[in-house]
């Protein structure tokens, strides 16, 4: 038992030892072959340039990620439940906020965020008995917030 250990001990570090000496010489071969070119946009820029939708839901998703995932675990109900939660929530919002309706109304804009953020950190922080009724009471208490937001916002421009 203790020869297969060091065999596959020795065949990894000699493994590991190869590599490393391939990404030298790869390493070198790139810096000495330098030239001058064009630069191309990564695809991935260029889409999200492109679909502007898409991108504030993709950043809505990971924020809505990062806020369940801590709502979830603050309040006991998990992480991944409460990550789950929020990631559908944020990107709910990042559409809400990027739509173009919306964004003739601005006050109804920030009702609805508002209703949509609370609603989801509520839901992610209630589990079992009374979850609906919670989640009720805390798009209500974030419907108010963002009516004062948005009136605020509006009113003092």
């Amino acid at each position: 038992m203790r020869n297969l250990r060091q065999v596959t001990l020795a065949a990894l570090i000699a493994l590991i030892g190869t590599t490393s000496q391939a990404a030298f010489i790869q390493a070198q071969a790139d810096t000495l072959s330098a030239g001058v070119s064009k630069g191309q946009p990564s695809k991935v820029k260029t889409y999200f340039q492109n679909h502007q939708n898409v991108r504030k839901a993709t950043i809505g998703a990971g924020v809505g990620t990062a806020a369940g995932a801590v709502t979830g675990l603050v309040s006991g109900k998990g992480l991944v439940r409460g990550a789950a939660i929020g990631a559908g929530t944020g990107a709910t919002v990042g559409l809400v906020n990027s739509s173009k309706i919306m964004s003739k109304h601005p006050v109804v804009k920030d009702v609805a965020s508002g209703t949509l953020t609370a609603a989801g950190l509520t839901w992610s922080a209630s589990k079992g008995r009374g979850q609906t009724k919670n989640i009720a009471k805390g798009a209500a208490v974030g419907a108010a917030l963002g009516l004062g937001v948005g009136l605020l916002k509006d009113k003092l421009q």
